[in-house]
């Protein structure tokens, strides 16, 4: 099945989401190439990107099912090369 590489922006504006929005990234676990978080204390956010590599199907279930939590961001680049 061929894959591709995206990448998933996130901002979580409220604490109360990270719980669930965890348990999201924890059931693709191993479709994660990378993640890096970064809290921004100044405006009581935090700032998470995700890069996967997985069917596009996977990537949009994904994204949409962090689309849905509440007072979380999403948006999804994806690379134009399949593999």
């Amino acid at each position: 099945m061929e894959t591709r590489i995206a990448l998933i922006g996130i901002i979580v504006e409220e604490k109360d989401s990270a719980e669930k929005l965890n348990t999201i990234l924890h059931e693709y676990g191993h479709y994660i190439v990378g993640r890096m978080g970064i809290p921004y204390h100044k405006r009581k956010i935090s700032v998470i990107s995700i890069v996967v590599d997985a069917p596009s199907d996977v990537i949009s279930a994904l994204s949409g099912k962090l689309g849905m939590i509440p007072h979380v961001s999403v948006k999804t680049v994806y690379s134009k090369v399949s593999y």
